[in-house]
């Protein structure tokens, strides 16, 4: 009991985005397998090593040795779904987040780094997540309508909110 505890801790997502343990326990067994069934799908590799990683950053371990099994095309979608991963924990698990950009940093390689560093350009909210720690900033004016399904058009001289 005290261990199903500790690995609910260590999750940095809700429970419907967490991948199956059936999933994590092949992938830690064999890395490569992953590369095998997704070969020829970048984005599927990205996002699916992504849930993996943001679902028990434990693997960490097996990413390392998927990194050495993998082509130079596949470490740039490694270093991206390492990415989303440290996106994912930042505001729910930042420990997990730290560790996640720690292993990119201790890899030293240039694939992964250098798909980490496109993924955080790509998602420039990776970035303002990490460094925004309160509570969700409202969009600055250009928000053209409002209501619950956006359908009625927003007053254009309402005063804008001064931050605090």
């Amino acid at each position: 009991m005290v261990a199903s505890v500790e690995a609910c801790r260590a999750q940095c997502v809700e429970f419907s985005d967490r991948a199956s343990q059936l999933e994590l326990d092949t992938f830690v067994k064999s890395p490569s397998s992953l590369l095998e069934r997704l070969r020829n799908d970048k984005e599927k590799l990205r996002y699916r090593l992504a849930g993996y990683v943001a679902t028990s950053p434990s693997v960490l371990p097996s990413v390392q040795t998927l990194i050495s099994a993998s082509a130079a095309t596949d470490r740039s979608s490694i270093g991206a779904a390492l990415r989303i991963a440290e996106g994912r924990c930042t505001s729910t698990k930042p420990d997990s987040a730290r560790k996640i950009r720690d292993f990119v940093q201790r890899i030293g390689d240039l694939n992964v780094q250098a798909g980490y560093s496109a993924a955080g350009e790509d998602n420039p909210g990776v970035q303002a997540q990490s460094q925004d720690k309160g509570p969700a900033q409202p969009a600055r004016g250009g928000a053209l309508l409002e209501g619950e399904w956006k359908t009625k058009l927003a007053n254009p001289f309402k005063p804008v909110p001064l931050p605090n």
